[in-house]
């Protein structure tokens, strides 16, 4: 089939903005866009394969997330709710959620014209839930897998602590368990509604699925809904959606096809 050169432009523009143009492609969503490309021309309705009902995503307020205290109130919430243990050193540490700067949140991602004081804020980093997981694929006992719903869990049991998705994982948001997490963590704090990790395991933050089941918001989200959201990514009317219609944002890595479920407003 022939491409005139209108459709070849068109194509190689959506190409860019969706990640797939190369290295150093840097996605900045302007408001709405997210639902004008659901809704572009493309392959007739029959042939598409049917979305999902649900597909969880959370979006996350920079400026908000820089005023005092916000980030770190996050980081406890999530880490008390799941016994992440606390080793006093970076050589054994353990995280769900950190805090990091501009220049590695979005590492490889090219943007001249980004205004100085958002490259000047604090970034929350987490599992960006992929839609297209690499840790998924190359873990060999399918001990990390992705839901139906969108969220890459993990099933501590299976984990045979190889790494690969460790190795796998372009946003460092995996810890492996060098030493027994149950030797760090505070009785007095110890939450029994959810389990704790042995050693040579891999862990992550699972977008609090153990709340969702019971209709709660995530943890970090529950700490500061100020700056954090948490919505159905699949449905047009949530939370989260409509956010986006208003918001400029940005996901992290585009560029290597992961599509990431955490948007990050500016």
């Amino acid at each position: 089939m022939s491409m005139n050169r209108r459709q070849f432009i068109k194509i190689a523009g959506l190409s860019t903005l969706f990640g797939l143009g190369g290295k150093g492609a840097f996605e900045v969503l302007r408001p709405g866009l997210l639902d004008a490309a659901e809704h572009g021309h493309g392959a007739p309705a029959a042939e598409e394969a049917a979305e999902p009902a649900v597909r969880w995503g959370m979006t996350i307020d920079v400026e908000k997330c820089a005023e005092p205290g916000v980030v770190d109130k996050c980081i406890k919430a999530c880490h008390s709710v799941h016994n992440v243990p606390d080793f006093g050193d970076s050589k054994n540490q353990v995280k769900w959620l950190w805090q990091d700067d501009y220049e590695h949140t979005f590492a490889g991602n090219e943007n001249q014209y980004m205004a100085d004081h958002v490259k000047a804020f604090p970034f929350l980093c987490l599992c960006n839930h992929c839609n297209e997981p690499p840790c998924v694929r190359v873990c060999p006992t399918k001990a990390t897998f992705r839901r139906p719903d969108g969220v890459v869990a993990m099933d501590y049991h299976r984990c045979i602590g190889c790494r690969f998705c460790m190795a796998a994982c372009p946003f460092g948001a995996r810890s492996f368990n060098w030493l027994d997490p149950r030797d760090a963590l505070n009785e007095k704090e110890y939450n029994m509604e959810f389990p704790t990790r042995g050693r040579g395991v891999v862990e992550k933050c699972n977008f609090c699925v153990e709340r969702l089941a019971k209709g709660l918001m995530p943890a970090c989200v529950e700490a500061a809904p100020q700056a954090l959201a948490f919505g159905n990514l699949a449905d047009p009317d949530s939370n989260v959606r409509q956010i986006l219609r208003k918001r400029t944002s940005m996901r992290r890595k585009l560029e290597l096809g992961s599509e990431p479920s955490v948007f990050y407003l500016v």
